[in-house]
């Protein structure tokens, strides 16, 4: 009986977060190693539909990660690096392309369908129109060339808001394509934090293999919960905020600016760690919010 009270109580505790998001949109970017493990893709597929069953709005959009790598070696496509960024050459995006739309994408989805959901595809190059980027040497500030990898100019949210209006979770793979029809590989968590600002969504989370922004890299214990946005430039400068973590942040910050609400960064890894991120009052992992002014 006490299993059942408690059972109870975890669900009253949700209502207060169940009334506060009915018909609200979230962005979900889901990647990193926890995508190369077909029971975490189930959980968190099965995590989405509840969200959607409750009344949420989720949508998805993902990376390639190391199913992208793979097909490369595979086919003996050479990868390689300019400037510490990968170049994307016409048969890598030729690969790039074939693997988010049909391997992962298409795994995505039939975790959504085995939880009882409904989903559905929408390719970025329906939706978005890029234009290509310019790479700049941090060091020379000379620009180099990084092949066929694009910058976001405009996100069209028609059919995403058709899918949501029926109940539809949709499924994004993040290419855009420019006036010319040419299609660009797009930095999934840019195309993430451009889509949450087109849909004015309420959250973003982003969902990959670590517990959050760390104060110490090496001690998941130092995890920071709260990011104020006034405080990123000075995380950044201090070596915490590093790597391929600043441009997720930047970009996460420019949502932030242009209207969601919040960014939480959370680690897939953990059982249900999404529902714990949105209906418990405790959370997990680091949010970034501005800070309220009194």
């Amino acid at each position: 009986m006490n299993k059942l009270i408690n059972k109870a109580a975890t669900l009253i505790e949700a209502l207060p977060y169940f009334q506060s998001f009915r018909n609200e949109i979230v962005v979900v970017k889901f990647g990193g190693s926890v995508m190369e493990n077909p029971e975490l893709i189930k959980q968190t597929m099965r995590d989405l539909v509840f969200m959607e069953c409750v009344g949420m709005k989720p949508v998805v959009v993902h990376g390639g990660g190391k199913a992208i790598s793979a097909k490369l070696k595979e086919l003996n496509i050479e990868t390689h690096f300019i400037n510490g960024l990968r170049y994307t050459c016409k048969d890598t995006l030729a690969v790039v392309d074939d693997v988010l739309h049909n391997e992962v994408n298409s795994n995505l989805l039939a975790g959504v369908k085995a939880s009882g959901g409904k989903g559905n595809q929408i390719s970025g190059k329906d939706i978005i129109t890029a234009s290509k980027t310019i790479s700049k040497c941090d060091k020379t500030g000379n620009e180099f060339d990084v092949g066929f990898v694009g910058q976001i100019e405009a996100v069209n949210t028609e059919s995403i808001l058709k899918d949501l209006a029926n109940d539809i979770l949709p499924v994004i793979p993040p290419l855009g394509i420019d006036k010319d029809g040419q299609v660009y590989n797009i930095n999934a968590d840019v195309a993430a934090c451009k889509i949450a600002e087109a849909l004015n969504a309420r959250k973003l989370f982003f969902i990959s293999d670590v517990p959050g922004i760390l104060k110490d890299f090496k001690d998941e214990a130092s995890l920071i919960s709260t990011i104020y946005i006034d405080e990123i430039d000075g995380l950044i400068s201090d070596g915490t905020i590093a790597g391929g973590m600043i441009p997720k942040i930047k970009s996460a910050l420019s949502a932030i600016n242009s209207g969601v609400n919040k960014v939480h960064l959370i680690d897939g890894r953990l059982q249900h760690s999404l529902l714990l991120e949105v209906f418990t009052d405790e959370g997990i992992g680091t949010q970034i919010i501005k800070r309220e002014v009194i």
